[in-house]
């Protein structure tokens, strides 16, 4: 995977890319939306630790796809509220320390989940090289 970060634009508001190019005769993973609910069902209070969840269950599935962090492309986050971005972003920039190359990012505010203890909802698209 290689960033795309335009030097013509301005940079990225955060650790994130513009775009990202998935290497030829790459195959795409597709999660879908992550909750911050633990295996043994509880779900934090804070939004940080609710996208810590989210993260490693998606560890877990890029791992099944024989796929890892640095093979995102691309991850959508969605938060209830503005205060929640800065926990979001503290997770995400923590899960990507080590990448290399950054994924495209989008960060969108939306009314809620399916129960209202959920915060932060988190998806990524991945690739496997072949």
């Amino acid at each position: 995977m290689r960033s795309l970060i335009p030097d013509t634009i301005a940079p990225p508001f955060a650790r994130y890319a513009h775009g990202a190019i998935s290497e030829p005769g790459s195959q795409v993973v597709l999660t879908s939306g992550q909750l911050g609910v633990a295996a043994d069902g509880t779900i934090p209070k804070t939004a940080q630790e609710q996208a810590e969840i989210c993260f490693a269950n998606i560890d877990a599935i890029l791992i099944e796809a024989g796929a890892d962090r640095s093979s995102v492309l691309r991850i959508n986050a969605f938060v209830t509220d503005r205060e929640h971005m800065a926990g979001y972003m503290a997770a995400r920039d923590a899960w990507l320390n080590d990448t290399g190359n950054l994924p495209a990012s989008t960060l969108v505010i939306v009314s809620g989940f399916t129960k209202p203890e959920f915060v932060v909802e988190i998806e990524v698209t991945a690739e496997v090289v072949a």
